[in-house]
């Protein structure tokens, strides 16, 4: 993290707070290393929408529960789908959450998205979390990635930012219920990762 992290004025978007290179390039590359750590131990697997389709996201995660999509729906899950339980959440996304959200209270799930060149994430809510008071915290890391953020009902007009490696996003308060999504990756201009693509952490309270 920046040293000055807990002064920085963040830039808002439909009430959503982006705090923009929060990660310098030296805490990005420290936290690729704990990531590929995760990875080790919870390999990224790639999961199917409740109709049966492939997402084109790659996905795995850390912490007390791991998200999770097949058949039967969206939800939670305490173990990889290899079985064995989720690795601890990085202690420096804990503390990037502790000094952006004020919160003692730390996530329960701690999900690593990995988007190649062709991958998205359709318009969406974060709603399987037991309590939407909490924040949701979401890293980039690698190549830029174009968010969409819409309205709490489907529908109506739509906004668009682009976010860069380093850049930490909040949604709070009146922006916690918001729809939103990732249209595309500007593949290729980021050179975190050797292969390219993007890393996308979604943090969340889910008891």
């Amino acid at each position: 993290m920046s040293p000055d992290l807990s002064s920085m004025q963040p830039q808002t978007l439909r009430g959503a707070r982006i705090f923009r290179g929060a990660l310098d390039p030296a805490a990005q590359q420290a936290l690729l290393t704990d990531l590929r750590g995760v990875q080790q131990q919870a390999p990224l697997f790639s999961p199917e929408t409740r109709w049966g389709r492939k997402m084109s996201v790659q996905m795995t995660s850390a912490g007390k529960y791991g998200w999770y999509s097949d058949r039967r729906g969206y939800r939670y899950e305490p173990r990889h789908p290899g079985g064995q339980p989720w690795p601890p959440i990085p202690g420096a996304v804990l503390d990037l959450w502790r000094v952006l959200t004020g919160l003692e209270r730390q996530p329960d799930c701690c999900l690593i998205n990995f988007y190649g060149e062709a991958a998205r994430m359709g318009l969406h809510q974060d709603r399987d979390e037991a309590d939407f008071s909490w924040p949701v915290m979401s890293v980039s890391l690698g190549d830029d990635g174009l968010f969409r953020i819409g309205n709490e009902a489907r529908g109506g007009k739509t906004e668009s930012i682009w976010l860069q490696s380093g850049d930490v996003l909040l949604l709070t308060g009146p922006s916690r219920m918001l729809h939103h999504g990732v249209d595309r990756i500007r593949f290729g201009s980021s050179s975190l990762l050797a292969n390219g693509g993007r890393i996308n952490l979604t943090c969340r309270v889910v008891d």
